[in-house]
């Protein structure tokens, strides 16, 4: 029976830099992709522990991984009625619709394409329950005048950007030869916090899951340690500058409201991607595929720079090509590592982590009879 693991950031009022490929410095994201954290965690993994044991560590990977990791999502924190903080867990939107979503969307698709990500009771109901209702969307409709304050509102369907700000920074880099100087701007993002009298309250954050296929008390142990390490080195860029660092605030059991998600006794075989995924065997990405319309997909572009704590070398990582989160498949997406080692370095291999995390979900399908059961 496999081990699941919650996990959450806390960077209180330490700024972040996550950049992607095909932006500028001068942007960024508010969180890192599974790929990004994988590497970033193996790379501490390594520093701590040393290159054998982060060999044999990759070696287990790339035969039967003995952790799968979802990327980092964002959590927010609000005060109820009662004054006692509740976390509002936000999970990326499947690419496909829901059950009983209605053919005639045009007066709030609007609205329903904007949410990228969903509060996790609303993903739950969705694409777990009873799928879309008519209230669902009354709610889009008047959101998409600006007056919506239903269940939807209640729940923070669209209060996303609420979690976080974003702004830049001028830099000045200084030529070695000429010394000109030259004014650039960085893009951060500031998770949102408030002040107490114990100092501060963060009110949001980052958060990601883990699977061990089964008890591993050492493993988890030791993944512990170096996600300590790369708290205290920064995740993302700007380390130099102080950016990215954070404390490990839980390293857990999933609360109930998750494992409800895990138990989900659904007769559909899809699922949802909550990590990104690579898959180099023909044969298991055409089973992937069999869903026809009723799957859905996005493919990212993912590159970036060597950071080898063994090699001085700066090199360009080969770029590969991956599902995103939220995609939508026909069967479990199991990935893989990719290797990008660059045909020039030869210190150690170079892997990204293309292997899939993902939930099961019921979505709306071509046929009439299976939406009409999902209900």
């Amino acid at each position: 029976m496999s081990v699941w693991r919650l996990v959450k950031l806390n960077f209180g009022r330490t700024p972040v830099h996550f950049g992607e490929v095909g932006i500028g410095i001068e942007k960024t994201g508010e969180r890192v992709k599974s790929d990004t954290l994988f590497s970033a965690w193996i790379t501490a993994y390594a520093r701590l522990f040393g290159k054998d044991e982060v060999e044999h560590l990759l070696t287990r990977f790339l035969s039967s991984p003995p952790v799968r990791m979802s990327s980092t999502f964002v959590y927010r924190r609000y005060q109820d009625t009662n004054k006692n903080y509740q976390d509002i867990y936000y999970l990326p939107r499947p690419l496909q619709f829901p059950p009983n979503y209605p053919d005639e969307d045009l007066s709030f698709f609007k609205s329903y394409k904007k949410l990228k990500y969903l509060p996790l009771p609303v993903w739950q109901r969705w694409y777990q329950g009873k799928g879309f209702t008519e209230s669902d969307r009354e709610q889009l409709e008047t959101e998409t005048k600006g007056k919506s304050n239903g269940c939807l509102w209640q729940q923070g369907t669209f209060d996303y950007g609420k979690a976080y700000q974003s702004h830049k920074v001028p830099r000045i880099s200084v030529d070695r030869t000429t010394q000109a100087t030259n004014l650039y701007h960085t893009g951060l993002v500031q998770f949102q916090w408030e002040s107490t009298d114990n100092g501060i309250q963060n009110l949001a954050g980052l958060y990601f899951l883990l699977e061990f296929p089964e008890e591993d008390s050492q493993l988890e142990s030791n993944l512990k340690a170096a996600l300590h390490l790369l708290g205290e080195d920064g995740l993302g860029g700007e380390r130099s500058t102080g950016a990215g660092r954070f404390e490990v605030e839980s390293f857990e059991e999933l609360p109930e409201q998750w494992q409800k998600l895990l138990e989900f006794p659904s007769t559909s075989s899809y699922r949802c991607l909550l990590s990104l995924l690579w898959e180099n065997e023909a044969s298991k990405l055409t089973a992937l595929m069999n869903g026809g319309e009723n799957i859905g997909y996005e493919i990212l572009e993912r590159g970036g720079w060597v950071f080898s704590p063994f090699s001085g070398r700066q090199s360009r990582r080969q770029m590969v090509r991956m599902f995103a989160e939220g995609s939508v498949f026909a069967g479990v997406p199991e990935g893989t590592l990719a290797d990008v080692t660059p045909p020039s370095f030869q210190a150690h291999s170079i892997y990204r982590n293309g292997i899939g995390l993902s939930l099961p979900i019921q979505v709306k399908t071509a046929s009439k009879d299976n939406t009409k059961e999902a209900s």
